[in-house]
């Protein structure tokens, strides 16, 4: 258990934001009130949780590497209060009313894919570990959009897992708890199988590195970096384009980088050492093709790199930091090879980005894949000076509202304070 966090917007918004931020929640309060109806002995509470964005570690979670990723200051916010009725029901800004009764916790095959799935088994989750449950209603309302890079289903889960724990558990629930109950929701519920950087996160807040050599129990820590101190702004560019097809070519990554395992007879990549590859990269070649050990390689040198970029946060040593982003970006094109599908080779969105991104930016900041890879987003870190062009050129590009400009959010789930 923790001490609870109840934090105010200015602990949670860049100043320039802060305004904004408070007439978003004030907007949230009276839409609550409009559709569940205006109760006057009910008390409203107000709740943040922040998107995400992986900084490095693409493709090494599956191998039992390590990642490095941060809270950004994008948020899923709630309106939420307590109900007698052993239900929860949810009514998100843009969708249908959600509504789950929580005394039946079995998963529901019909209900694979969709928000019940994840509320559900957030609830089941709850419960399983031993902590209270109970019905509320909720009103939420998103900047973490489907589609951006920011893990808008995990943000979702863990707000549902927030908000159970402050209604019912003093707020004490431990955000890790929150981020593992989360991803199980999304595996056994929901139908998809995601690992847990995503949940972990959206719950922490800030740098945080997970390593999943044991995945049963993977070590999290935070890192500690201020951000702000840099001059320097976090963008995701949202290419828009579809991710329909490319299913089978995120799952060949990590089958083609466990089939390298195999020659060493172990079943991932972070039981051997890259010297292990060099010294048998013909007969490898030959067994599993050149991508297959480029991929591999990858693995190690990505690896190693989230320890690189650690130690420059830690020292504030940024030019190091954005050299380093750069070689992951570099590495994920040449080695990784996630930046456009083999099925669809006309269709490069991701490389369109990243080369106006590159010269938008000139030699300064940094620029790389986000994510998953093939279509969806860049990540790049701006400076201050060049941002307004930066955003205008890539817009140019993608259309309106496409660039995201984001800050590292220092703090996870949380309940909000308005006064």
């Amino acid at each position: 258990m923790r001490e609870p966090l109840y934090l105010k917007p200015e602990d949670l918004y860049p100043a320039v934001e802060i305004e904004a931020k408070r007439a978003r929640f004030d907007m949230a309060i009276a839409a609550h009130k409009k559709h569940f109806g205006d109760n006057p002995k009910g008390v409203l509470r107000l709740f943040s949780v922040p998107g995400r964005t992986e900084i490095s570690g693409n493709h090494t979670e599956h191998n039992r590497g390590k990642v490095l990723a941060a809270s950004v200051s994008r948020d899923i916010i709630a309106v939420a209060e307590t109900m007698d009725a052993n239900k929860i029901v949810v009514k998100s800004e843009g969708f249908e009313e959600n509504g789950v009764w929580i005394e039946g916790l079995a998963p529901v095959p019909e209900e694979r894919g969709k928000a019940e799935a994840l509320i559900r088994g957030v609830v089941a989750g709850f419960k399983n570990a031993g902590l209270k449950i109970g019905g509320f209603k909720a009103y939420t309302t998103s900047e973490v959009l489907l589609g951006s890079g920011m893990s808008s289903s995990a943000a979702f889960e863990v707000m549902i897992g927030t908000i159970l724990s402050y209604l019912y558990n003093d707020g004490k629930v431990d955000p890790l708890r929150i981020a593992k109950i989360s991803q199980k929701a999304e595996n056994d519920y929901f139908g998809k199988p995601c690992g847990l950087i995503d949940q972990t996160a959206c719950a922490a807040g800030g740098f945080i590195v997970i390593d999943f050599k044991e995945p049963s129990s993977p070590i999290i820590n935070k890192v500690k970096a201020d951000f702000n101190s840099f001059e320097h702004d976090l963008c995701i560019i949202n290419t828009g384009a579809p991710k329909d097809g490319v299913t089978d070519e995120y799952a060949a990554i990590p089958s083609e980088m466990r089939r390298i395992a195999s020659f060493f007879g172990v079943d991932c990549l972070r039981k051997i050492a890259r010297k292990d590859i060099t010294l048998n990269i013909n007969a490898m070649r030959q067994n599993y093709g050149d991508r297959a050990v480029l991929r591999a390689l990858h693995f190690f040198e990505e690896n190693n790199r989230v320890d690189k970029l650690i130690h420059a946060l830690e020292n504030s040593d940024f030019e190091s930091f954005l050299a380093y982003i750069k070689e992951s970006g570099d590495s994920s094109f040449k080695y990784l090879q996630n930046i456009y599908s083999t099925g669809d080779v006309i269709c490069q969105p991701l490389a369109v980005a990243l080369n106006a991104a590159e010269y938008a930016l000139g030699r300064k900041g940094a620029c790389r894949v986000h994510g998953g890879g093939f279509v969806g987003t860049v990540q790049a870190f701006v400076p201050h000076s060049l941002l307004k062009m930066f955003k205008l050129n890539l817009e140019k590009i993608f259309g309106a509202d496409s660039c995201y400009v984001l800050s590292v959010r220092e703090h996870g789930c949380t309940e909000v304070l308005l006064e």
